[in-house]
């Protein structure tokens, strides 16, 4: 699964790269794209969160058939409610773009990539719903495997589609169609090839099991949903500072994603194992594994931010050639990575209540990393300062909402030990 997600962030960080090299205009309209696109994974991560809790706690239960329905029916709906947003997405594109602040020379080039990049997003999300059942059935090795695949043939498409081909910025997005066609050809077969859903819900009461479904995901997926507000709002922000701010601001965002690489590995990985331990109300085995991945998180992340801090100048001299975008982006490298466990520790609780069926928690914790301690140090450090106080202002709003999600954690942990006391 850890090869799997690195795989799955080298890939996008090189996607930037290549368009790095088309120049600043397309890099500022990746950018652009970066909220709505983390608008469409909020939902396919909240459905795949729910797809993990609620089929690995039937399976804790030992509810083998019911299990397969479930996976069958959020696989359905999955598909649906995502299409349903990415067409949304594109009839709002120009209202978006208002929004955004996005400067009118870039508009043309924004629009003929989005429809294009929204289809590949829609593919994307529709095969990652198909990894979440088979990890929800405890098989994390063929994701990881089909990650690396995904990731290796948008490796090669990139340079074929963008500059062989001559489809510029569009190829980009045409690649990333073709690989998660790829992918998807590999994933769904090998659901029904191994009996892990069945579409067959005699028996099953379905409207029950889309309230369970809704109730799980809806929180799940506003939860993560709420990034994407808060990066609608950050990118409005840094727009103000011109088209290069948002050009590495975009990049810095794609370095981040590729920082938290062994985060994203551990709330895929992990919610299956806390399921099952909630099933079978093994609260004890819960914290000594989460307490594990936090102590893992906090040192690996601050290892992570030296790294960055050594390799900050030839890093941004490789990815672009921009003096301005290069300076910016060093500056970023410089300031945010050291607040990475703080952002990692808040991510890993908010998996993990929605694991150990907490999906309201989860939520508020959302909520409050953004809105009280992001944003509000964001826009604090762009009025003292500018776009580099903005940066700093970034880094105190995470490390501020790891020590609020910690604490917020651990009290519904202890709420769910009472529980079972009451109840046992």
């Amino acid at each position: 699964m850890l090869f799997g997600v690195l795989a799955l962030m080298s890939y996008q960080l090189v996607d930037a790269a290549w368009i790095a090299l088309l120049g600043v205009d397309p890099l500022a309209a990746l950018g652009f794209t970066l909220p709505v696109q983390q608008i469409i994974i909020g939902l396919q991560i909240g459905l795949g969160i729910a797809t993990t809790a609620i089929i690995s706690r039937t399976l804790g239960a030992g509810d083998l058939q019911r299990a397969k329905q479930q996976g069958g029916l959020i696989l359905l709906i999955g598909m649906g409610l995502l299409a349903l947003l990415s067409l949304m997405v594109w009839l709002a594109r120009h209202i978006i773009l208002d929004f955004l602040g996005v400067d009118a020379s870039l508009k043309p080039l924004i629009e003929s990539f989005w429809l294009p990049w929204l289809l590949s997003a829609w593919l994307g999300a529709v095969v990652y719903l198909g990894y979440s059942q088979h990890r929800a059935n405890g098989d994390t090795r063929f994701t990881g495997l089909m990650m690396v695949l995904v990731s290796s043939l948008n490796l090669i498409f990139d340079p074929l589609f963008i500059f062989t081909f001559g489809w510029g910025l569009n190829g980009a997005a045409w690649a990333t169609v073709a690989a998660f066609t790829v992918g998807g050809v590999f994933t769904f077969p090998r659901l029904w090839k191994r009996q892990l859903i069945s579409l067959n819900f005699i028996n099953l009461n379905r409207l029950q099991e889309m309230r369970g479904l809704f109730a799980m995901a809806g929180p799940a997926a506003l939860s993560q949903l709420m990034p994407a507000a808060a990066s609608l709002l950050a990118t409005g922000l840094v727009a103000s500072f011109g088209i290069a701010a948002v050009a590495a601001w975009g990049l810095g965002a794609r370095l981040e994603m590729f920082s938290i690489v062994i985060v994203l590995a551990l709330t895929m990985s992990l919610p299956p194992l806390l399921g099952r331990f909630a099933g079978a109300k093994d609260w004890q085995a819960v914290e000594e594994l989460i307490r594990l991945a936090v102590r893992f998180i906090i040192i690996w992340q601050l290892a992570i931010a030296i790294i960055w801090l050594v390799l900050s100048k030839p890093l941004t001299q490789f990815l672009t050639k921009d003096v301005e975008v290069s300076a910016l982006v060093m500056d970023y490298l410089l300031k945010l990575p050291f607040s990475y466990s703080g952002l990692g520790v808040c991510i890993l609780m908010v998996s993990a209540s929605n694991a150990l069926g907490m999906p309201v928690r989860a939520l508020i914790i959302s909520i409050l990393r953004l809105f009280a301690c992001y944003l509000p140090f964001l826009w604090a450090g762009a009025y003292l300062g500018g776009i580099n106080s903005l940066f700093t202002g970034a880094l105190i709003g995470n490390l501020l909402a790891g020590l609020l999600a910690w604490q917020m954690y651990q009290q519904g942990l202890k709420h769910l030990r009472l529980q079972t006391t009451k109840t046992g």
